[in-house]
């Protein structure tokens, strides 16, 4: 059976020790594995696993950009036969499919199985675990890492230049709403995290990515200007019955802009323009109508409360 030395450092923090080392991304594919409840380490990653984010992972290792520095973290079984050698600076171990329960990192090591590309990969040890530490650890590390906010991720993609086109156009517009002195959303928005009674750059994109198609081939600023006197039109109508507080409500806001279309599409028909105004006209009915519990208790589909906001502007037809 093929034997595999690495040089390692070890670290103790607490009442644990471990080394450190790199390994090749195709070494840890073939001695690595994810369950100890499975007989069969490749079937143990493809059932418990999600492929298409292994996936996404080689194809990152394949293009020749990518790296992950973040250490995978395993705990050395049996059939490793690990012995630490050369006066405690050389790591030995057997090659065999169950060498190393994967503690954390589970993704990474499935991705680096798919990958046609060879990389160093930081990797970090335990030796002599049982299975009750070997369930602490995966519990402690599974439930004390905190993952980095999906709207700081939004506010820095494009300094990162990762951004699409549509992520790019949707930024432009969110920064518009959170600095403009004459935006109807003036210190309501969030850009870098949730905040409560806020609209975060994540509600933002989610609410108005639908309605890109619906822009055509107007710049941020043009599309500003129309959607600030719509949200400035619906906000007046919202204050006529003491609600505007309700508008950074995910659900509200969401549904706000859905039906922004409908009302668009009315308002261009009867009035050429989309000044405030004209907005508030083709509004009118619907805050004539609207029930304000709809508005204070809206629940968690922005698509119902879309419909009904549509519904409530609905008018009689006279010749």
């Amino acid at each position: 059976m093929t034997e595999h030395k690495y040089s390692i450092s070890l670290v103790s923090q607490g009442d644990h020790r471990f080394y450190t080392l790199t390994i090749p991304s195709e070494i840890l594919a073939k001695t690595c594995f994810v369950s100890t409840r499975d007989d069969n380490p490749v079937d143990g990653f493809q059932r418990l696993l999600d492929e298409k984010r292994a996936q996404s992972i080689a194809d990152y290792i394949d293009n020749g950009m990518g790296t992950i520095p973040t250490a995978i973290i395993l705990s050395a079984q049996p059939e490793a036969e690990l012995e630490i050698i050369g006066r405690g600076k050389t790591v030995k171990f057997k090659e065999h499919p169950k060498a190393f329960l994967v503690l954390d990192g589970q993704h990474r090591v499935y991705g680096f199985s798919k990958a046609n590309s060879s990389v160093r990969v930081p990797v970090v040890i335990y030796n002599g675990l049982n299975r009750r530490d070997e369930s602490r650890i995966f519990i402690d590390i599974n439930t004390q890492q905190k993952p980095v906010p999906n709207e700081l991720l939004f506010d820095i993609k494009n300094l990162a230049e990762y951004e699409t086109d549509q992520e790019q156009l949707l930024r432009e517009i969110f920064d518009l709403f959170h600095s403009e002195t004459k935006s109807a959303l003036l210190g309501l928005t969030s850009p870098a995290k949730k905040s409560r009674n806020k609209i975060s750059r994540v509600t933002f994109n989610s609410s108005f990515k639908p309605i890109t198609k619906n822009f055509g081939n107007k710049d941020a600023d043009e599309i500003f200007e129309i959607c600030n006197s719509y949200i400035s039109a619906f906000m007046k109508g919202m204050r006529s019955l003491d609600i505007d507080g309700s508008i950074t409500n995910s659900t509200v806001f969401r549904s706000v802009i859905a039906i922004f279309p409908h009302v668009a599409q009315r308002t261009k028909d009867r009035y050429s323009n989309y000044n405030q105004d004209a907005f508030s006209e083709i509004l009118s009915p619907l805050f004539s109508k609207l029930k304000v519990t709809k508005i204070t208790s809206p629940g968690s589909s922005y698509k119902d409360l879309a419909n009904y906001l549509i519904e409530c502007m609905k008018t009689d037809f006279t010749l």
